[in-house]
């Protein structure tokens, strides 16, 4: 068996969630696609997937290998693409990945509409709140909300996030005035451990009068791991919480949460998107970038806060 095809099979099985899913996907019987996993597992030597009959599940080694076919896969079809130049429509299979909120409030929207306009063209998008390594784990861009480090990948800026604290007018009604970041003290907060993950959920970032970085110890009432469930307790009065601007655009516009000590939060977080070097020569990447990035940008500039 042809071990680039057992492992274009073996990455359809995990997409499709299934073995039988990976046959209907690429046309294969159950079993011929049963021998194709069986086979990479007998060259590698360890088992790749735990099957039952309801689901696929990786092993520990599984997930590394995974992630190197998908490495392998996507250069071969760059290639393909390369080699036929300016003549290649946008075509075949892009990754995706963004922070949870971002990817789905903010780049779902635009993926659909890229496909809607692109119908050779298929996606993944991987919503994920940590940092990934495009290259190792197959990834073809990636938007990301934080200072990056000095790479050889390809950094596209489309905006910038505040860092903001805020609270619901019901809360605040009945409790002391916030002023500085000192006065948190008094108050109920809710952290989350999914915001920028630059700090733990007691200790909150600020810049002092003179530009220097200050952290401020607060003590959580509340900690959520994902912003959804920590905002929908912020907008009913339960406490004062801290997360990305774009997050709560649309409530502090509509009065639903006011922003507290805008003086003293810390520099904005860029958004960039990024992509491995090279490889926006491959026409779907191209295409997908050029329809991305002034879409992104409005979108990021529509959910900004003034000052």
């Amino acid at each position: 068996m042809d071990r680039l095809d057992a492992m274009r099979v073996f990455v359809a099985a995990l997409d499709a969630g299934s073995l039988a899913g990976a046959g209907r996907r690429l046309g294969h019987s159950p079993a011929a696609v049963s021998r194709a996993v069986a086979f990479l597992e007998s060259h590698v030597g360890v088992p790749l997937l735990h099957r039952t009959t309801r689901s696929l599940r990786l092993s520990e080694a599984g997930e590394r290998y995974a992630a190197a076919c998908r490495r392998v896969l996507a250069d071969l079809e760059e290639a393909d693409l390369l080699a036929a130049g300016e003549r290649a429509a946008p075509r075949g299979l892009i990754t995706v990945t963004a922070p949870l909120v971002a990817g789905t409030r903010v780049l779902r929207p635009i993926l659909d509409a890229f496909l809607d306009a692109e119908p050779a063209v298929r996606a993944r998008l991987l919503l994920l709140d940590r940092p990934m390594s495009l290259v190792e784990e197959g990834v073809d861009v990636a938007l990301r909300i934080a200072h990056l480090p000095d790479s050889s990948l390809v950094a596209l800026k489309v905006g910038a996030v505040r860092r903001v604290v805020c609270a619901a007018p019901a809360y605040l009604a009945h409790r002391p005035a916030v002023t500085e970041p000192a006065d948190l003290a008094g108050h109920a907060v809710i952290a989350t451990t999914s915001v920028g993950q630059d700090a733990p959920p007691d200790s909150w970032a600020f810049h002092g009068p003179d530009g220097t970085p200050r952290v401020v110890r607060v003590a959580p009432r509340l900690v959520v791991n994902g912003i959804e469930a920590a905002l929908d307790s912020a907008l009913a009065g339960h406490g004062l919480l801290r997360c990305f601007s774009y997050q709560v655009a649309e409530a502090v516009r509509d009065g639903r949460l006011s922003v507290l000590l805008p003086h003293a939060e810390p520099a904005p977080l860029p958004v960039h998107l990024v992509t491995p070097e090279g490889r926006l020569a491959v026409p779907k990447m191209r295409a997908f970038v050029d329809f991305a990035l002034p879409r992104l940008r409005g979108a990021f500039e529509r959910l900004a806060l003034g000052g």
